[in-house]
């Protein structure tokens, strides 16, 4: 049976928050356009329910995921979290279907934390991440109010998405910043620097979109052909790389199947030599330019 807990190693999100590295991301569970309820309610709750029993401990959310409908869901399916670090993101408001505008007011923030905590069922949310910086709003602001937030025991840990070292180091100056999440996989490497700089700093780094693969996916490719020499699938290989790729790595795969979740899980058990690890590495940045 496919396990999580057969991941490389654990990582402790803020030093304290100790989890099997291998998570779940939880936008999938919603409609088309990440908006409203998903085609199949049902299949959502026993995928949610199935986490805990394959030993994924780390659940990646947010408010506008719905919006609201993801940490809804994940109430309903997992409250009171025994044994799971719940994560949720806040800054962005929703239009429509796959509309997304960043508003980073003050006020908007400690909303969305606020609302964040009783859909939740919580009185702290152990990981809140800014989804976006809004640069119509000063840096000052956004990460005060989160400051303030955190002093008032609101918020456990903070992290920070679709950042570069320069957030990171003025977020710093309000509070530890214990996770980064962004777009990362074998041929998207746009943020190789800010990987560097979490694993150099001890910061959790949250891929989103971890399972593409581009061009590296086809007939004779050398992700088909180790997938198909260790009998897995090309995005079990994807997500092994990335585990591989450093120990701050925390990947997120999103489904609202439990085929499919088990699927990625089982990714956990799959230790890339290497050689196969430095070659996966070559073509992706190859293709990734």
């Amino acid at each position: 049976m496919p396990n999580a807990i057969a991941s490389p190693t654990h990582f402790k999100i803020g030093n304290d928050i100790r989890v099997n590295r291998l998570g779940f991301g939880a936008m999938r569970i919603t409609g088309k356009g990440v908006w409203g309820p998903p085609a199949d309610v049902v299949g959502a709750l026993a995928t949610l329910r199935r986490l805990p029993e394959l030993g994924v401990e780390f659940i990646d959310t947010a408010d506008s995921y719905g919006p609201n409908t993801s940490e809804e869901l994940i109430r309903e399916a997992l409250h009171p979290y025994d044994g799971l670090l719940i994560a949720t993101k806040g800054g962005l408001a929703r239009h429509g279907p796959d509309i997304w505008k960043v508003l980073g007011r003050s006020e908007y923030l400690r909303q969305c934390v606020l609302m964040s905590l009783r859909r939740l069922g919580v009185e702290r949310i152990d990981l809140w991440q800014l989804h976006r910086v809004d640069n119509a709003v000063s840096l000052a602001e956004q990460f005060g109010v989160i400051a303030d937030m955190r002093a008032e025991g609101l918020i456990r840990h903070v992290g920070l998405s679709e950042v570069g070292i320069r957030e990171i180091e003025a977020a710093q100056k309000f509070f530890p910043v214990a996770t980064v999440q962004n777009r990362y996989n074998l041929v998207d490497r746009q943020s190789e620097d800010v990987l560097d700089y979490c694993a150099a700093n001890g910061i959790g780094f949250i891929p989103w979109f971890p399972l593409a693969a581009g061009a590296l996916v086809g007939p004779g490719s050398v992700l088909n052909e180790i997938a198909t020499r260790r009998d897995a699938t090309a995005g079990q290989i994807a997500l092994a790389w990335l585990l591989k790729r450093s120990p701050v790595m925390l990947p997120i795969p999103g489904t609202s199947s439990v085929k499919h979740l088990e699927e990625n899980v089982a990714a956990a058990g799959i230790a890339l030599s290497d050689a196969e690890f430095a070659e996966l590495d070559r073509q992706g940045r190859a293709v990734g330019g």
